[in-house]
């Protein structure tokens, strides 16, 4: 049996919502963040060094980060469901964007956050370098998504599991407005009628609304 450890409201969302598209059954193992500190607790170091989610355990693996969590379960599990292959059209447009949700999109926000408690003008170079970057990537995401459906294209996919936590969640993190991506923000329902997504988010935390709007 697998076991999940899902730290409420984090990226590890990711792996519930994987999950429950393919089936997989999973015993989930839930955590909350420090109230002071927003970490997650230190129960999760006695898992991984690092201390964070996700971490999954199945037949005496220990995994973490979500990326390489993701691609385990897929190929372990998933029988082909949810990644395209060389043969497919879209292959490369599938391995851009599922690597592009740990590469650019989480990490610009991350940045953005860090950059913005500390205080900074607008006009500083650092804080418009970083909001320069943080346009510049949303912008990418909306002329795709005003392309085709799904980030690889026509297919769901595991890309778009990796990247709609930036999208969504991590917004209570780093707000960031949608209303100039209308394409994004009809992806978001597109994703949010999925019953497999509702099911992740209301198992990972219940009462908490997604953030699809």
């Amino acid at each position: 049996m697998l076991t999940i450890h899902h730290l409420g409201r984090s990226q590890s969302e990711r792996i519930l919502w994987l999950c429950e598209e393919l089936g997989v059954p999973y015993t989930l193992v839930r955590y909350d963040r420090d109230p002071v500190t927003i970490l997650a607790p230190p129960d999760l170091r006695a898992l991984h060094p690092l201390g964070a989610a996700p971490v999954i355990e199945e037949d005496g693996l220990v995994l973490a980060e979500s990326a390489a969590i993701v691609e385990s379960i897929a190929v372990r599990h998933g029988g082909g469901r949810l990644r395209l292959g060389p043969e497919h059209p879209d292959y490369a447009a599938f391995l851009y964007w599922f690597h592009f949700a740990n590469g650019n999109l989480q990490p610009v926000l991350g940045r953005t956050m860090m950059v913005g408690r500390v205080g900074l003008p607008p006009d500083h170079p650092v804080q418009a370098a970083v909001q320069g970057r943080l346009d510049r990537v949303m912008a990418l995401v909306e002329a795709r998504l005003a392309e085709v459906p799904y980030l690889a294209g026509q297919e769901f996919t595991t890309a778009d599991i990796m990247s709609v936590f930036s999208l969504t969640t991590m917004r209570l993190f780093q707000p960031v407005d949608l209303v100039p991506y209308p394409a994004i923000r009809a992806y978001l329902q597109r994703i949010g009628a999925r019953p497999a997504y509702r099911r992740a988010m209301e198992r990972g935390d219940p009462g908490f609304a997604p953030m699809l709007t």
